[in-house]
């Protein structure tokens, strides 16, 4: 048997062990059923973006041309200045074919050498899918593009219209990387806000641009964005999951936000 002193301190010691424990606990269950939460609201945005993109690729199959994308175009085209076509080429210049695949490949290096392979991986990956979804739907919906007896077209594009590849491309690259400046940085640094602000301007101008240049109609856009975001949503998802478990985790990227307040911590340790 223990002294009478040392039997109270040992017991203090296992009560405060215990509510330590117990405090734990019951973080750790609040933050599992907040992120039940979160999850369950999402999964609703999700289900509601995806019946909404359903709904618009059959009216758009059955109606291709329509009087509120013919109105909704000619609206914006009601101001054919040269430096605003001049922006709205330029805007788009970066999804032509043989420009994003380069993009593409480049962040991924950069990521890959930075040590964050994980998202070298998603970043081609996503831009991958996007491409085959919107392959496929374009040819499950086969709608003409715009053309120059209905509206202005200042850039004529081959191929099916719905939904908006410029648009799905730049939401898979730009959007990722602007998700992944919030994700994996943080501060007020020059680079990120940059990173930041780029990022933003092109996921936002695209669709008015594919518009303004008679590219596509705006149900077309509008389509693009909503499939286009799901996508984006789904593989942040899968991102977050495997990044707080370390998967693809280099020792560098391991032990980078101890050296450095501009990068997050996924250490759950």
């Amino acid at each position: 048997m223990f002294p009478k002193p040392q039997q109270e301190n040992l017991h203090e010691h296992v009560e405060t062990v215990a509510e330590n424990a117990e405090r734990e606990i019951t973080a750790s269950r609040r933050s599992q059923s907040h992120l039940r939460h979160v999850g369950g609201i999402l999964l609703i945005i999700y289900a509601i973006q995806l019946s909404l993109f359903g709904i618009l690729a059959w009216l758009v199959h059955i109606y291709p041309v329509n009087p509120i994308d013919i109105t909704i175009t000619r609206e914006f085209q009601e101001n054919p200045t040269s430096w605003l076509k001049i922006s709205m080429i330029a805007i788009s210049f970066a999804g032509n074919l043989f420009v994003i695949p380069c993009l593409v490949l480049l962040a991924a290096l950069i990521f890959w050498l930075a040590g964050l392979r994980l998202e070298a991986v998603f970043v081609v990956a996503l831009c991958v899918v996007s491409l085959w979804v919107n392959t496929l739907v374009k040819i499950l919906v086969a709608r003409p593009r715009p053309t120059g007896h209905l509206v202005d077209v200042f850039q004529a594009t081959s191929g099916q219209s719905f939904p908006s590849g410029h648009v799905m491309a730049y939401l898979a690259f730009w959007g990722l990387l602007f998700s992944f400046g919030i994700i994996l940085f943080r501060g007020t640094r020059w680079w990120r806000i940059a990173l930041l602000m780029v990022s933003a301007f092109f996921v936002a101008l695209i669709g008015p641009s594919r518009i303004y240049l008679g590219d596509h109609w705006a149900s077309d856009v509008l389509g693009a964005y909503l499939i286009g975001g799901v996508l984006l949503g789904i593989a942040l998802w899968i991102y977050i999951k495997l990044k707080e478990r370390g998967i693809m985790e280099t020792e560098r990227a391991r032990t980078r936000p101890t050296r450095s307040n501009a990068f997050r911590s996924f250490n759950s340790k």
